[in-house]
C-alpha cells in the first residue's frame, strides 16, 4: 500500500515509473496466488464427498467474474471413489480451473466428468489465449501448478495430458481406471507407483501455469 501511494506521486514521464508500476502488478499477483492457495488448503469441497458438487462451486470460492460461461456436464453413473483418489483428482480440478478462470482469458470453460465402466474422466476446457510451450513443459519459476497436477496424476496412476493452442485455448485431461479410482483405500506403497504412462501434448500458449 505504501508503495501504491509512492507511485501515484510519481510523473508519468518518470524513467522509472513503467518498473515500479511493473513491480506492483508482480505483488498484486503474488497476493492474489497467495490467497488462492490457502484457499485451497481451507476449501471444504476438498473433503466433501461428492467430487461432482466440490468442482461446481470452484467458481463461486473464487469469486471470479460472473461473466464467464462456466458448464458443468456429467455423463454416466457417479461411482462412490477412494478417498484418496478423490483428493488428488480435487486438487487436480481444481488447479486447472483456476489456470483456467484467472490466466486463460477465456469466456467460456467447461468441465465434463464422464464415468464409464472401465475409466473415469475428468476434462476441463477454456477457449482461452492457450499456454506458452515452453511453459507446459517446464513450468513457470517459483509456480507449481502445472508440475503438481502431473506429480498428482503419478502418484493415483493417472492417464494426465493437456492440449492448447492460441487458436482453440486449453483442454485439461485425466483419466484413471474404475479399478484403481474405486477401490476403498490405497496401500502406502501403491501410491507412489507409476500405474500408467503420462503423455503431454504441446502445440502453443501464452498463459502462465
Amino acid at each position: 500500500m505504501h508503495l501504491g501511494a509512492a507511485v501515484l506521486r510519481v510523473a508519468q514521464d518518470s524513467p522509472v515509473k513503467n518498473q515500479l508500476d511493473r513491480i506492483l502488478e508482480i505483488m498484486r499477483q503474488g497476493i492474489v496466488e497467495s490467497r488462492n492457495a490457502i484457499q485451497g488448503l481451507r476449501s471444504p469441497g476438498s473433503q466433501s464427498s461428492d467430487l461432482v458438487g466440490a468442482l461446481s462451486r470452484i467458481q463461486d470460492e473464487l469469486k471470479v467474474q460472473p461473466d464467464i460461461d462456466f458448464r458443468v456436464t456429467v455423463t454416466g453413473r457417479q461411482k462412490q471413489l477412494a478417498r484418496e483418489i478423490q483428493h488428488e483428482i480435487y486438487r487436480i480440478g481444481r488447479e486447472a480451473l483456476v489456470n483456467a478462470f484467472f490466466h486463460s482469458g477465456a469466456k467460456r470453460i467447461e468441465l465434463e466428468l464422464e464415468y464409464s465402466d472401465s475409466e473415469l474422466y475428468v476434462r476441463i476446457r477454456d477457449n482461452g489465449c492457450g499456454i506458452d510451450p515452453q511453459m507446459l513443459e517446464k513450468g513457470r519459476d517459483g509456480h507449481w501448478g502445472l508440475p503438481g497436477m502431473r506429480e498428482r496424476a503419478t502418484r493415483i496412476g493417472g492417464l494426465f495430458k493437456i492440449l492448447s493452442s492460441p487458436a482453440a485455448g486449453t483442454e485439461v485431461q485425466l483419466s484413471i481406471a474404475t479399478t484403481i479410482a474405486s477401490e476403498l483405500s490405497l496401500p502406502s506403497s501403491q501410491l507412489g507407483i507409476t500405474k500408467r504412462r503420462r503423455f503431454l501434448t504441446i502445440q502453443s500458449c501464452k498463459h502462465p501455469i
